[in-house]
């Protein structure tokens, strides 16, 4: 009762200026998730959280697409952030091995948690695995390949649909064309399924956003020179075609996040050449974005390939490759 008078007073007195507000976004950590691994090179990170703490996940290895390219693990708790530790490889026999790529995390409801990745010599011959675990990342389970045709999640986090699916943000890179689409299963991911998406745009690694209604919006990584979106309105059993946000960008990985709240968070690099800038956006409608906060943006460098997910005390973390040596963290709120 309190609360609507509240926003009864705030709107005679010209509140809807008050309440849309540009966020004040608050820093509350930042750092890296380790400062030495087993590893020089690192990249394509991903999050999620556990009754344990915030689990992170990510690629490292010689090089990116060198053979021992694997991926790894790290829990956030009580404040620290643990040991990098290997969570899966492409080791296939004795004398050959394939390197990883761009980690997923996902937790059911059950709470078991599954690590989606890739294996193969490119993007262009790669296939889909996942690993479960019960035992909140400690542990985890033998790899199983995803049905030929998909490839779960490839680089953003799947979610879950309000009848109980998920939905996979995903895309194929074959022949020097982009193409992105989205795969649903079942929790237990069975039954997997694929839905098209229609545009111009060269466009792969979706991220997914949630609108009254039950309204579905995609943010994609495209090769134009800008990101582009698609809205679905069945629950993403068909798109609308693809178009442009006007946003700038330089063709590197992006990732969003719809808040309880409504409000929208996305991580994307805001320029048209290099890596050297990273930005938080935010947005009321999915459709007109502003800049709320400047991550990193120096001469040289690269900051890319973010993730970024919200709490369920509302604060949110987010993570990005910071000159291919380090993982950047920053836990922060609104």
């Amino acid at each position: 009762m309190h609360y609507l008078l509240i926003l009864v007073i705030l709107t005679s007195l010209g509140g809807e200026d008050f309440l849309s507000e540009k966020p004040q976004p608050k820093i509350l950590k930042s750092g890296f998730i380790y400062e030495s691994a087993p590893f020089p090179s690192c990249h394509a990170s991903t999050l999620v959280e556990t009754p344990e703490g915030i689990l992170a996940a990510w690629f490292g290895g010689t090089y990116e697409k060198h053979p021992d390219v694997s991926i790894y693990t790290a829990l956030l708790k009580n404040d620290k952030w643990s040991s990098p530790t290997l969570a899966a490889d492409g080791i296939e026999n004795q004398t050959f091995r394939n390197p990883t790529w761009n980690p997923v995390l996902h937790q059911k409801e059950d709470g078991t948690l599954i690590l989606f990745y890739k294996e193969g010599p490119n993007p262009r011959e790669w296939w889909g695995l996942y690993k479960t675990s019960e035992d909140q990342g400690k542990s985890w389970s033998k790899e199983v390949q995803i049905p030929p045709g998909f490839l779960g999640p490839v680089k953003n986090k799947a979610v879950v649909l309000s009848d109980g699916r998920l939905l996979h943000p995903s895309s194929f890179e074959v022949n020097g064309v982009w193409n992105s689409h989205v795969e649903f299963t079942d929790p237990d991911l069975k039954n997997w399924e694929k839905s098209t998406i229609a545009g111009s745009f060269s466009a792969i690694q979706p991220t997914v956003l949630f609108h009254p209604e039950e309204k579905i919006q995609l943010l994609f990584r495209t090769r134009e020179g800008e990101i582009a979106t698609s809205w679905s309105t069945d629950q993403g059993k068909s798109w609308s075609k693809m178009e442009g946000t006007g946003l700038i960008h330089n063709n590197s990985g992006i990732d969003a996040v719809t808040l309880k709240s409504g409000y929208h968070l996305l991580l994307c690099n805001p320029i048209q050449k290099g890596r050297n800038k990273i930005s938080l956006f935010g947005s009321t409608d999915g459709i007109s974005w502003e800049e709320l906060l400047v991550l990193e943006d120096e001469k040289e460098g690269e900051f890319s390939y973010p993730a970024i997910i919200e709490a369920q005390d509302g604060t949110v973390h987010l993570t990005y490759t910071y000159h291919r040596t380090k993982i950047k963290y920053i836990h922060l709120t609104l």
